[in-house]
């Protein structure tokens, strides 16, 4: 080093060991530190969260896709993101009856699976069900995919990717939900596995259904009613356990509209467990099934009589003792061994009258009368479980005469609803339907007005002091028809075998709805003496769910001091001269 070189380094010391230069540099030297501290610490919390954020996305892609090797695969064929395939259904106040909600599906590829023995062993340890050897088949199948299990639960689904099994995934999928379970099961039908409807409105709609969530997500709107539905299932199966019956239908019509609010068909089954249900429990008695529903169709009789002038109600026909036709004997359940006129005929219900009557009116005009309320043909519903009505084939004289009170002709008790609320709405018949209506129902005068009014009063008779005591209803004019016929069967009847109807129609000074009630097979108890007839079982029945769905239907009651003995006199008024006639309400 130079001479020069060692004064300047000397010179340059001496400046930093004294006055400014050395302050500046001490300061210096103090920051440092900081400045780097402040730097790592940025540099680590970045470090981290980059780390975390790696780290919980691994996480998430390994829970919910799984495609780590050690987790059930899930790989997502194309097409398989969720969209809503069927449209919901709801009832008339838009309480949900049928919905979709996601659900996974387990599924295997065979090309992927590492060892089948252990796989099978595992999963059937958590699917019960599945046996080990089917499982143990489709691992070693033959292709890329084999179904293992459909809409596995929450559970099942968390317990099958827990076991963490290659070649094993989970195709997401819709299932068909039913929040009310079975009570809607007969009406609303089912689904499959691949979201088809196969039963009741499901099948009926499937592609509305379909077409309807596609386009803008609506929903199916329905005529039912839950509120009614529950009370009218509960009566029936009460009613059912209460006299050994073998089932039951139960339905509400709205006579104005056609609109069904009730339809219930006992016993019934689960909506997800088909395979198990027996097929009696899979019939639909209230739309499919055809019976010969007996003395309900003397309601038929004496309006058709009515209608076509054959008789008036001051008219009397011959009691006295059984009729004899051919080699057939008619008699009556409950005989009163004189003459009846056409309104006592009714209310006792009597077979002989009603067989005289049907004669008067004849084979051709009885047939054409009946056509014209839907007796003769299948319903124009909107299901697939519609029944179509038996008739005879050569129409003579006695089947005139029997089907006059129910016997030789079979219908379903949807049919023999909707005729009836045609002969109390003021004589128009409309078709029923399951489905909400918007505006005024179309509907074909079938009667005169001034016969549905006198029907409403024969009918009202009936509850006040013949065979339908047990319907009537505190506070509500009840009125109807019962109907005990003996179960036709093939080559005959079956002894001691009864179908019991009751069906009816509230409030008869302006009826809106319509009430049905049919057992199938009741026996008499204690309580009814061991009587086992329609009076005695199906009647009681209408009373309690009419007293039940008035009040939420809006229906008025009236007061009690309003119900007397004068109340079908205030109905039923006598003209000069001409006997009774019934005025309009």
């Amino acid at each position: 080093m130079s001479e020069l070189s060692v004064r300047a380094w000397r010179d340059a010391a001496g400046e930093m060991s004294t006055g400014e230069g050395a302050e500046k540099l001490s300061a210096r030297d103090a920051r440092r530190p900081l400045e780097t501290a402040r730097t790592r610490l940025l540099v680590a919390g970045a470090i981290f969260a980059l780390c975390f954020v790696i780290l919980g996305g691994r996480l998430v892609q390994l829970s919910l896709l799984g495609d780590g090797p050690h987790m059930a695969q899930t790989t997502q064929h194309q097409g398989d993101l969720l969209t809503l395939q069927r449209a919901d259904i709801v009832d008339r106040n838009g309480a949900l009856l049928a919905t979709n909600l996601p659900w996974q599906s387990l599924y295997v590829d065979p090309t992927l699976v590492l060892d089948a023995d252990e796989a099978a062993d595992k999963i059937a340890g958590v699917l019960p069900g599945l046996t080990r050897d089917e499982i143990f088949e489709k691992a070693r199948a033959k292709g890329s995919f084999r179904w293992i299990r459909r809409n596995l639960t929450p559970e099942q689904y968390y317990a099958v990717n827990r076991l963490g099994l290659p070649g094993f995934g989970f195709k997401r999928e819709e299932r068909r939900v039913y929040p009310h379970g079975s009570l809607f099961v007969h009406t609303l039908g089912f689904a499959g596995v691949d979201n088809s409807g196969l039963a009741g409105l499901e099948a009926a709609r499937d592609q509305d259904l379909k077409q309807l969530a596609q386009s803008h997500g609506g929903a199916l709107v329905t005529s039912l009613d839950s509120r009614v539905q529950h009370i009218v299932n509960a009566e029936l199966a009460a009613a059912i356990a209460e006299f050994d019956a073998k089932g039951g239908a139960g339905i509400v019509l709205d006579v104005e509209s056609g609109e069904i609010l009730a339809l219930s068909s006992l016993p019934d089954f689960s909506p997800y467990d088909l395979e198990s249900s027996l097929p009696d429990h899979r019939f639909n008695r209230a739309t499919l099934g055809v019976y010969e529903l007996g003395s309900t169709f003397k309601a038929f009789t004496t309006a058709m009589a009515l209608e076509y002038g054959v008789v008036d109600l001051n008219d009397r026909y011959d009691a006295t003792k059984p009729l004899k036709v051919s080699r057939f004997v008619i008699r009556d359940d409950h005989p009163q061994n004189r003459w009846l006129d056409i309104p006592e005929i009714f209310i006792h219900s009597s077979n002989i009258g009603a067989a005289q009557m049907a004669r008067d009116v004849g084979a051709k005009r009885q047939k054409e009368f009946l056509g014209r309320l839907g007796m003769l043909s299948a319903l124009p519903l909107e299901l697939i479980e519609n029944g179509r009505p038996l008739s005879p084939r050569h129409w003579r004289e006695i089947n005139t005469m029997t089907i006059g009170y129910g016997h030789g002709i079979a219908v379903t008790p949807l049919h023999l609803i909707n005729g009836f609320a045609t002969l109390v709405n003021g004589g128009i018949q409309r078709p029923p339907t399951l489905l909400r209506k918007r505006g005024e129902a179309i509907g074909t005068r079938v009667i005169a007005r001034e016969t549905s009014d006198a029907m409403r009063a024969l009918m009202r008779m009936v509850v006040e002091e013949g065979t339908g005591r047990k319907a009537e209803a505190e506070g509500y004019l009840v009125g109807g028809k019962t109907g005990t016929a003996e179960k036709a069967v093939a080559g005959g009847y079956k002894k001691n075998a009864l179908i019991t109807t009751f069906v009816g129609a509230f409030p008869m000074d302006a009826p809106r709805y319509a009430v049905l009630v049919m057992l199938d097979e009741p026996h008499g108890t204690k309580a009814t003496h061991g009587y086992a007839g329609a009076g005695w079982n199906a009647a009681p029945v209408v009373g309690r769910i009419v007293s039940q769905i008035a009040p939420m239907l809006g229906v008025m009651a009236i007061l009690p001091a309003d119900e007397d003995e004068e109340e079908t006199e205030r109905l039923l008024v006598r003209a000069d001269g001409e006997g009774r006639q019934f005025a309009s309400f």
